[in-house]
């Protein structure tokens, strides 16, 4: 049990007037068109504007962590959401990009210091893919929620208070 006394720290869920971008693979474009589509509802449901929301989207997986890295460099915004689908084939191909893109996003968003969530999904068949992207199960969404938090929760172990009330999920 934690005591009573001991802070305890959690970012909230509102989105108002903060920053984003969304970096969103073009490979698997039926799957990652719902999971962005997912990401940039949460987003909005939590307050967010839509001038305050920028979609970059690269070829494939691959490329997503220099994208995020760029984005990072140049400042401007507060979270970076990763979307993506990887879904196994007959080669080791998969492993080598699932492993090299979440090391990349997370080795990213340490160096820099803004969040960056994995929203790329890595699954074994089309079919899981296409259960990860539909309403009420959509990893697009839960992204952007995290990265909702990430942010709330960066700027307040950096003593700054929330800028709103957080938005209640319906």
């Amino acid at each position: 049990m934690i005591p009573a006394a001991m802070p305890v720290f959690e970012g909230d869920l509102s989105a108002s007037g903060l920053r984003f971008a969304i970096v969103a693979s073009r490979f698997n474009d039926d799957i990652v068109s719902k999971l962005l589509e997912g990401a940039v509802e949460c987003l909005e449901r939590h307050g967010a504007k839509e001038g305050d929301i920028a979609v970059y989207r690269v070829p494939g997986a691959f490329e997503i962590p220099s994208m995020v890295a760029r984005i990072a460099a140049l400042g401007g915004v507060d979270g970076i959401v990763t979307i993506g689908a990887l879904i196994k084939g007959e080669t080791p191909h998969f492993e080598f990009i699932s492993t090299q893109v979440t090391q990349h996003i997370s080795r990213v968003s340490i160096d820099s210091g803004i969040p960056a969530t994995l929203g790329v999904i890595t699954c074994n068949t089309l079919e899981q893919a296409r259960d990860r992207c539909r309403k009420g199960n959509n990893k697009g969404w839960e992204a952007a929620l995290a990265a909702i938090e990430m942010v709330n929760l960066f700027r307040l172990a950096a003593g700054e208070k929330p800028q709103a009330e957080p938005a209640r999920p319906e």
